[in-house]
């Protein structure tokens, strides 16, 4: 693997500041007008999954050079608002985004084991994210009666070349009241994000994930797996997302080997040739090396990719820039992976690993 480039890097949420304790949970995405959205969870109480938890965005005009002021785009007293997962509806320009909601005193273990709610939901926005639609339940589409806990995304959702739009999410199916087992999915709308189904399911064990069309025109998804696994799962799709023709594990794209399922990571068709993916490659105790990685055969394989960000780093979403470059914002920290910022990296085309060799896993 290569050695850590020198990108370019601002931070954009600084823990601590602006009213939430932690900022989690990063999410990219360009809206019709050429604004360089970036979405996040503001966690007010602590820096866990629980508590008053608000979905906010920064603004930039200029391709991510320079940013707004702090909007908040969901913000429900009592309640924890997350796993926040926007797509462009290219044809409207209208932005579709999905998140989750559970109450701020609720436990996730007690949700994964069927004690207390969570529920799916989503937004819109018509003038590029400057204001949103009241909040719309679609739960009872997208989430089966034997699930319990529910996550959509995080990072972004994909809108496929016939105009589909597909969210991964995940979530868990109890047994005995214990947390039961996990698994990734597709949710599907044909119509814009007014209504949705549920498409594919991952059969592996599976968490957090992240989706794309690749240049074949098939769908592929990269998601998170079990910590006794060690490394992700890729999966893809040849009827937009309705079934899943492949399941495999990616030998060559390691997980964090302290975390119960490693991390989240993010997807990006960068060119006509190449995929990109971001993740933590991890140490023996903690989340960290974040790491960009190249296809250039639709996901089936992976190179070594270089390292953005050496030190403790988590969560990313991924970007194209105008100019080539790739926008790339990650947790990070210094005590622990959100202890410190969300930091927006910029990668210029000249250091991204487009033309290293891919590793067959």
């Amino acid at each position: 693997m290569s050695g850590a480039v020198n990108v370019a890097s601002q931070d954009l949420f600084v823990a601590g500041a602006g009213g939430a304790h932690t900022w989690r949970i990063p999410s990219l995405l360009r809206a019709a007008n050429g604004d360089v959205l970036a979405f996040c969870e503001a966690r007010r109480d602590h820096a866990g999954d629980s508590g008053q938890i608000d979905v906010v965005l920064r603004r930039s005009r200029d391709d991510g050079l320079s940013w707004g002021a702090i909007e908040t785009v969901l913000a429900q007293p009592g309640m924890t608002c997350g796993n926040n997962c926007p797509v462009l509806e290219r044809r409207t320009g209208r932005i579709v985004l999905t998140y989750c909601c559970n109450r701020s005193d609720g436990d996730e273990g007690a949700i994964r084991r069927g004690e207390a709610p969570r529920t799916v939901h989503v937004v819109t926005s018509d003038d590029h994210g400057a204001s949103w639609s009241p909040p719309r339940a679609i739960t009872a589409a997208v989430k089966k009666r034997s699930w319990n806990w529910y996550g959509t995304g995080p990072g972004h959702g994909v809108q496929l070349a016939d105009g589909r739009l597909v969210i991964p999410c995940y979530h868990n199916v109890a047994a005995r009241g214990d947390g039961g087992s996990q698994h990734a999915h597709l949710i599907l709308s044909d119509d814009g994000g007014e209504t949705w189904a549920i498409g594919a399911l991952v059969s592996l064990p599976s968490g957090e994930s992240c989706a794309v069309q690749g240049n074949d025109g098939a769908l592929y998804l990269n998601a998170r797996s079990r910590k006794d696994v060690g490394c992700r799962v890729g999966a893809r799709s040849c009827d937009g997302g309705a079934s899943f023709r492949d399941e495999w594990y990616h030998d060559e794209l390691p997980e964090p080997a302290r975390y119960a399922g490693g991390c989240e990571g993010s997807l990006l068709a960068y060119d006509e040739e190449t995929l990109l993916f971001s993740n933590p490659i991890g140490a023996d105790e903690e989340r960290c090396r974040l790491t960009l990685r190249a296809s250039h055969d639709d996901g089936r394989s992976w190179n070594q990719g270089l390292v953005l960000c050496p030190g403790i780093s988590a969560y990313s979403d991924l970007l194209r820039g105008a100019d080539g470059s790739v926008l790339c914002l990650y947790e990070r920290g210094e005590r622990g992976a959100y202890s410190q910022a969300l930091t927006l990296a910029r990668i210029a085309p000249s250091d991204l690993p487009l033309t290293a060799p891919s590793t067959q896993g």
